[in-house]
């Protein structure tokens, strides 16, 4: 039967692989490449990478064009109810057209070969690959094929880094820690002490700055990288040189992933 591993690699380094994921690569037929535009080619790179480097012999690369999705133009305030109804429209047509994509790539497998997604971070968290998975065996079962076996191996989260490079704990004594993106923080700011923020495009930060929100701050750039910065204090005192990091990273390695984690006491 064909088998599809969806395998987490931190941050794409080496050192970031468990060795269960490690063996997994290894064990992977042929890998699958998502090509999202120049602007992504360092991040590919990163793949190719890691794939040289623990792939068995003889594997083979696909790359294929990665779908975009259609961001559509959100409603003003008041609307938030309708901007969600539209964001979450678009996410869902941008995941059936990636999943029809990894269905047509597991019906051209072979019948007892095995393929392989590299995932940033871990496959849990705040990542589409395991509900367009599932979306593709559907498509596949629809048609009476007989699918494909399913295996994930995880890898270190964004915010397990954060917390190694800040060396802080996540959460505070007993306390509960809300993790969330930047889009919801560009909307409110969380009712909660603590709060974890991933796949900001640096409006979130920069809204809750702008209302005055004077918490505590741990940001990181591009962790575990040869790019890596690190900035922490209270927001209006490092506001701006986070922007600036952020904006220095970007234009130096070609990509920026950050990630920061508020504590308002």
């Amino acid at each position: 039967m064909r088998s599809l591993l969806v395998i987490g690699i931190g941050m794409g380094e080496a050192g970031h692989l468990t060795f269960r994921a490690a063996d997994a690569m290894a064990r992977a037929d042929l890998f699958l490449l998502l090509d999202k535009g120049e602007a992504a080619q360092p991040l590919v790179a990163r793949r190719a990478a890691l794939i040289a480097r623990f792939g068995k012999p003889g594997h083979r690369l696909v790359e294929l064009a990665s779908p975009r999705r259609v961001r559509p133009v959100l409603p003003g305030e008041g609307e938030k109810e309708a901007g969600r109804a539209a964001y979450q429209a678009s996410v869902a047509a941008w995941h059936g057209e990636r999943a029809t994509l990894f269905a047509g790539l597991i019906r051209d497998m072979g019948a007892e070969e095995t393929a392989a997604l590299l995932v940033w971070g871990d496959p849990m968290l705040y990542d589409s690959t395991l509900r367009v998975a599932e979306s593709a065996a559907a498509l596949l079962t629809a048609e009476g094929h007989e699918g494909f076996a399913l295996e994930v191996e995880p890898g270190l989260t964004a915010l397990q880094l954060l917390c190694a490079a800040h060396r802080i704990p996540l959460n505070g004594i007993g306390a509960p820690v809300l993790v969330t993106t930047g889009r919801r923080v560009a909307e409110a700011t969380p009712d909660t002490a603590d709060f974890a923020v991933l796949l900001d495009d640096g409006t979130g930060l920069a809204a809750l700055h702008a209302r005055g929100w004077a918490g505590t701050v741990f940001w990181a750039a591009n962790l575990g990288t040869e790019d890596e910065r690190l900035i922490a204090g209270p927001l209006p005192a490092v506001a701006d040189a986070i922007r600036a990091a952020r904006a220095e990273v970007k234009a130096r390695a070609g990509w920026v992933m950050d990630v920061w984690l508020a504590r308002a006491g």
